[in-house]
């Protein structure tokens, strides 16, 4: 049965490389059947928090709007996120601060990325407290790919697609598990 996946980008550099990476996830995203909706912050250009989506109490500029019903039929969310000076890029933290019951009861898998070799990991430390306290908690695996910029073309295809392969249908194979537990549990209802 397929599922409907919201992917949460987070960079707005000019020269931004982990574009590659969102689009090689939502690529093996589709190809399990499954449907997606790439979040670019380039493309929906939200403002700086000022106010939260509820708190425009249906009034909201359209891109919160198209946003929250994007969000309100996900079975769950990926986020891709490079990480800047060991943390949480800007343009991601404020792209996810817009929203909370939007996200609840949905699982979130973390894709780390960085131009060195560690992939990112350190803001998946970080991303892990923020996705649980917004209410959609992180599944145990991280994906994280280093070399961002040789590793995948501008189209987001895998220069090495064995090294790529396995490591990602392990990851989506379990945000698949995930998403389709939490399915389940808000078919019977929420704890509130």
């Amino acid at each position: 049965m397929p599922l409907d996946f919201v992917i949460l980008y987070g960079s707005v550099r000019t020269e931004r490389q982990g574009i590659r990476v969102a689009r090689f996830i939502e690529s093996e995203i589709r190809a399990r059947g499954h449907t997606t909706a790439l979040i670019d912050p380039m493309v929906y250009r939200l403002p700086l928090l000022d106010r939260m989506y509820k708190e425009y109490a249906g009034d909201a500029p359209a891109p919160l709007e198209q946003l929250a019903n994007f969000y309100r039929k996900t079975d769950g969310f990926v986020i891709v996120s490079g990480e800047y000076n060991h943390g949480i890029p800007p343009a991601l933290k404020n792209l996810l601060d817009h929203f909370l019951e939007e996200y609840f009861w949905r699982p979130s898998a973390i894709v780390s990325y960085s131009a060195g070799n560690y992939g990112g990991v350190r803001v998946a430390m970080q991303l892990r407290m923020t996705l649980s306290e917004l209410g959609m908690p992180s599944i145990p695996s991280i994906l994280s790919f280093g070399r961002v910029s040789s590793a995948f073309s501008e189209t987001g295809e895998p220069h090495d697609p064995p090294a790529a392969a396995a490591p990602t249908g392990r990851f989506l194979n379990e945000l698949e598990w995930y998403a389709r537990a939490f399915q389940a549990e808000r078919a019977k209802g929420t704890p509130y």
